[in-house]
């Protein structure tokens, strides 16, 4: 199985003040003792660098050097491997959002969707389901339900 984790489950695994940060830190625990490979997008990770230093998003925001770190930690175990656009993206993007009219703060879930298929992820674990299954792709899971 591929498979990939959206920035949501990074939050909350960050954010101590979170109700969902023990199960999220377990989950990603787990993930990072898998020998399976984890497909980690560069948006994510961006988007994680960003979230996790705006003090308005989190009670306790990390500093740059703590959100990069936490980045490369990730990004360093020997199962992970990191993806992003490649050419023909935008193709792949219009086939994902085809049936659905993606606007506003569904853009960048679909941008998501968009990598994951381009480079054959089938499977993205989220607390956001109902986004993506309004996408038809990936299959998505929620670790936190």
């Amino acid at each position: 199985m591929s498979y990939s984790i959206d920035v949501n489950l990074l939050l909350y695994g960050s954010d101590a003040s979170s109700p969902f940060h023990s199960r999220a830190r377990t989950f990603l625990e787990t993930c990072a003792g898998k020998d399976e490979p984890l497909y980690l997008c560069y948006l994510t990770l961006m988007s994680f660098i960003r979230m996790s230093t705006h003090p308005r998003i989190f009670t306790n925001a990390l500093t740059p050097a703590e959100a990069i770190g936490n980045v490369q930690a990730l990004a360093q175990l020997p199962h992970v491997r990191l993806i992003g656009e490649r050419d023909g993206f935008l193709d792949v993007y219009r086939e994902v959002t085809k049936k659905v009219a993606v606007r506003a703060n569904l853009v960048p879930d679909a941008h998501l969707a968009s990598i994951l298929r381009q480079n054959g992820v089938s499977t993205l674990y989220t607390a956001n389901v109902d986004d993506f299954r309004r996408l038809g792709f990936p299959d998505v899971r929620n670790p936190l339900a």
